[in-house]
């Protein structure tokens, strides 16, 4: 029997007051615990009512269940009462969890057997802080800015110290803040921000961020600042081999470097997910490679892991970016001087080529093409295969959907099969790539797979990412292990 208007403004008045009431649990346990909570990888930190009502119905377009509050709330008030050590906790999964292996437990018998390892340790955190600069604070450095101050926790992890530009007028630290304030794209700033202008600083939620002139890299003094043993990220995209890039590491207080674009030469090209495990403590200079890299590796790997790639081509669908002209005006690259805001653009992609640094097994395998087109963010890749296998569209669905929920690789791939998303409904994804799958064709060994990605702030994650296996600064995360079901989906 369906619901009366009466009955159905009272449930969801209820589901209000549970949302309203998980807020300060969520607050405590950040704050105090150093316990970051999320849903399917949605964090909810600092969210208002409706993000966490948003959280739990989005659940069930990634697990075909919707979330539920009642079980969720008092999850929370069980975790809070726990006293835990600093962690990433998934309360969707560790639901679920409960849910399929409690075997008769209560929660709290069942939380404390899972938290064993953080149980009682009240906002311990093992972690050393890493400062961290940004060179360059364009498009990328001022979304990895806002990660970074969303992040900065109880102070443990990455903590942003400065930002390194070049002086572009008398007023220019009051247009660099302005600029972090407010994005046409991905909107305002989420907190307060504060100008110093006789100290040079700008203030994002408490986080003090020296701002320093310089034109040269190699001759800045962090020490100066009280900054030393830094992560400094290039985001000019400038010099991208180590030679170049080592430049950074003259400066005194610099002690590694990551590049925010594909890298030249022997660098190591680094995919979250996929060859993150590579990077050594004798790294100083790392690349995270390209936003389209980061897109469609996790992706690949899932479908060769399963099916067997023989050999395909990426097209990519990618917005326009500054290294182009708004108007017709001369540019060095071949087409890239016809106006951005009025054409699709035919380009060069080395993406498809990169994705072997990151995944050996595809050397040789794929090549890339690419059109720019006259939108400011969000990205399509169009992975045109050839499999060993054999394949139907719903399996392929099925997989994919399985291995952005509870694989090694969920921080990558998302799936989403509404047949009304467009573009603009993917600013903002935290994931790599998101797999479409109302788009996916397949005929036995042939497939088509149409990856979306937000390719300012999705790779900004990914960069996030890198840097905190660079810094060492990844807290635990729970629920450690899938359960023995969704193990058994990814493998059928």
């Amino acid at each position: 029997m369906s619901q009366t208007s009466d009955s159905c403004l009272d449930t969801w008045m209820g589901r209000e007051a549970l949302a309203e009431a998980m807020i300060p649990v969520i607050g405590r346990l950040y704050r105090e615990n150093n316990v970051v909570t999320s849903i399917h990888g949605r964090s909810l930190i600092n969210k208002s009512t409706m993000n966490i009502l948003k959280a739990h119905r989005f659940a069930r377009r990634m697990s075909k269940d919707e979330l539920l509050l009642e079980e969720t709330a008092p999850l929370l008030n069980t975790l809070a009462g726990l006293e835990l050590g600093a962690a990433a906790i998934d309360i969707a999964r560790l639901n679920q969890k409960f849910k399929e292996e409690g075997n008769g437990a209560t929660l709290e018998e069942f939380l404390r057997s899972e938290l064993a390892d953080i149980v009682g340790k009240r906002g311990g955190d093992d972690r050393t802080s890493t400062d961290v600069v940004l060179y360059g604070f364009g498009r990328i450095g001022r979304l990895l800015a806002r990660l970074l101050v969303e992040k900065a926790g109880g102070g443990h992890g990455l903590r942003l110290r400065a930002i390194v530009v070049r002086r572009g007028s008398d007023n220019d630290l009051l247009k660099r803040a302005s600029l972090l304030r407010r994005d046409s794209v991905h909107g305002s700033f989420e907190g307060t921000i504060r100008v110093d202008e006789e100290a040079n600083t700008i203030t994002a939620n408490g986080v003090r961020i020296q701002v320093i002139y310089s034109n040269d890299p190699a001759t800045i003094d962090y020490t100066a600042y009280g900054i030393n043993n830094a992560l400094v990220v290039d985001n000019t995209g400038r010099w991208r081999d180590a030679e170049g890039l080592s430049q950074h590491l003259q400066s005194k207080g610099a002690a590694r470097v990551l590049l925010t674009a594909p890298g030249k030469g022997e660098l190591k090209n680094i995919v979250h997910g996929i060859n993150h495990g590579t990077i050594e403590d004798t790294d100083t200079i790392v690349s995270a490679a390209s936003c389209t890299t980061n897109a469609i590796t996790p992706v690949l790997k899932a479908l060769n892991d399963k099916f067997g790639v023989i050999h395909g081509h990426v097209e990519t669908v990618h917005s326009f970016t500054n290294d182009q002209n708004l108007i017709d005006n001369f540019h060095k690259g071949d087409r890239r001087g016809r106006s951005a805001a009025l054409n699709m653009v035919i380009t060069e992609t080395g993406a498809a080529k990169a994705v072997a640094k990151a995944l050996p097994e595809l050397l040789g395998k794929l090549t890339g093409s690419s059109i720019r087109v006259p939108t400011p963010d969000v990205s399509l890749a169009i992975l045109n295969l050839s499999l060993e296998n054999g394949t139907t569209k719903d399996e392929v669905n099925n997989y994919l959907r399985e291995m952005s929920l509870h694989s090694d690789l969920r921080k990558q791939i998302d799936y989403i099969d509404s047949p009304e998303v467009v573009s603009t409904d993917f600013v903002g994804s935290r994931r790599a790539g998101i797999v479409d799958g109302l788009a996916t064709v397949s005929t036995d060994k042939n497939l088509v797979v149409y990856v979306w990605y937000d390719n300012e702030f999705g790779y900004s994650c990914q960069v996030v990412r890198v840097m905190e296996e660079m810094a060492g600064v990844n807290p635990p995360s729970f629920p450690a292990k899938e359960s023995a079901k969704a193990l058994a989906a990814i493998a059928v």
